[in-house]
C-alpha cells in the first residue's frame, strides 16, 4: 500500500468491498504523543455498526474500527497454486472446527466441548487435540455431565491415521466400552483446478445466508427431517466461521435445483452441504455449484480445499475424486453404551 507523508493515506474501500481481499493501515496509538500505525492484509468478512472484520490467512480475525482507519484498498488476491497442499491433520482439525462452529463450546485442557442442539455430530461432539488435563476417567466424567445438562449423548470426534495418541485414545475409549461410528474421510485439492471447469457459474446465485429453499433442499436442519422448522441452533452452525458463503442454482422450473456451503478461512476453503434435487441429477449441477465456490474462494485469497465425507458415501467419494480430491486422513465419532465405564 501507498502511504503519503506521516503515515496517511487514502481509504479507497466501502461495505461493497466486503468479501474482497484488502489491505488496511489504523493508527493505534503512539507514545509520547508520536503516532503509530499497523496494517493488515486478509479478506473483508464484514462491516458492520462501524467495525471491520478482516480474516487474515492464517484465520486470525482483526477487528478495526472505521473510525481508526487511515489507509485501505483491495488488493490482488494471491496468485492460485495448482498443487495439492501440505497440511497437518492438527491444522486441518482446527481449520475444520471454525468453519462448523458450534453454538457453545468449554475447553478442558486440549479437548473443546462442542453443542449445539444436536445439530451434526461435528457441531455436538469433543474435539480432543491432545491432553485434557485430568486423568482419563475424569475428563470422561467431566465430558458426561457437561453433555448429560443439555440433553445430548457424550460423543467424542477422534482422528484416525494421524498420530499415536490419538491411537492410543481410541484404544481406551474401546477399552472403556465406547463403540466407534460414522468413520469419516478428511479429503484435500488444490483449489485452482475445480474452477477451471469452463462452466456456466453465472447460473449460480451466492449468498451470505441460506434462504428458505435451500434449507428445505439441505433437508437436515429439523430435528424431525424433510419439513420440519429450522432450528436457530442449526442457522447458527450453518452461517458461521469465518467468510461463508451459500450458492443456490435454479432449475428452469424456478424450483431450487442445487446448493452449497463454502467457508474462506486463510488459505483454506471448506465445502460442504452439496445436495442436488433428485429430478435434477445428472446434469453436472454439483460440479457447477463447486465450481462457482471455488471461483468465490480463490477471489477472497484461498488456495486449498477441503471436505469431510462419510466412508461409506461411495457416491460423493466418487465424485469427489474425479474433482481431484484426495484422502488427507480419517476421524470417527466414540460413544458410550448403556454399559460402558466412563
Amino acid at each position: 500500500m501507498e502511504f503519503l507523508a506521516g503515515g496517511r493515506g487514502e481509504v479507497r474501500i466501502t461495505r461493497a468491498d466486503v468479501g474482497k481481499r484488502v489491505s488496511v493501515r489504523r493508527l493505534t496509538g503512539g507514545g509520547e504523543g508520536s503516532e503509530a500505525f499497523t496494517d493488515a492484509v486478509g479478506v473483508l468478512t464484514s462491516w458492520d455498526e462501524g467495525v471491520l472484520s478482516i480474516t487474515r490467512r492464517t484465520g486470525e480475525c482483526v477487528r478495526v474500527d472505521e473510525s481508526s482507519l487511515v489507509a485501505a484498498k483491495v488488493v490482488p488476491a494471491a496468485p492460485a497454486r495448482r498443487k495439492v497442499p501440505a497440511a497437518t491433520a492438527r491444522e486441518l482439525q482446527e481449520v475444520a472446527a471454525r468453519g462448523w462452529p458450534a453454538v457453545e463450546t468449554e475447553r478442558l485442557g486440549e479437548w473443546t466441548l462442542r453443542a449445539s442442539g444436536g445439530f451434526t455430530r461435528r457441531a455436538n461432539s469433543v474435539l480432543p487435540l491432545g491432553d485434557p488435563g485430568l486423568p482419563l476417567e475424569a475428563a470422561l466424567e467431566h465430558v458426561g455431565r457437561w453433555y448429560g445438562a443439555r440433553g445430548l449423548p457424550p460423543v467424542i470426534a477422534v482422528a484416525t491415521g494421524r498420530a499415536e495418541t490419538d491411537a492410543q485414545l481410541t484404544a481406551r475409549l474401546a477399552e472403556r466400552g465406547w463403540a466407534d461410528e460414522a468413520h469419516t474421510r478428511v479429503r484435500i485439492a488444490a483449489l485452482a483446478p475445480l474452477a477451471d471447469t469452463g462452466a456456466d457459474t453465472t447460473r449460480v446465485a451466492l449468498s451470505r445466508e441460506p434462504d428458505a429453499d435451500w434449507l428445505a433442499l439441505y433437508n437436515r436442519t429439523g430435528e424431525g427431517g424433510p419439513g420440519q422448522e429450522v432450528t436457530e441452533d442449526a442457522l447458527k452452525v450453518l452461517t458461521g466461521g469465518p467468510s461463508v458463503w451459500c450458492a443456490t442454482v435454479r432449475g428452469a422450473d424456478g424450483r431450487t435445483a442445487a446448493i452449497g456451503r463454502l467457508v474462506v478461512d486463510g488459505r483454506w476453503a471448506g465445502f460442504a452441504a452439496v445436495e442436488v434435487a433428485p429430478d435434477a441429477r445428472r446434469q453436472g449441477l454439483a460440479t457447477l455449484v463447486m465450481a462457482a465456490l471455488a471461483e468465490r474462494a480463490l477471489a477472497e485469497g484461498a488456495s486449498a480445499a477441503y471436505l469431510q465425507v462419510e466412508a461409506d458415501n461411495t457416491d460423493a467419494l466418487g465424485f469427489y475424486d474425479r474433482l481431484g480430491f484426495t484422502d488427507h486422513h480419517g476421524y470417527h465419532y466414540r460413544r458410550p453404551r448403556p454399559d460402558a465405564r466412563r
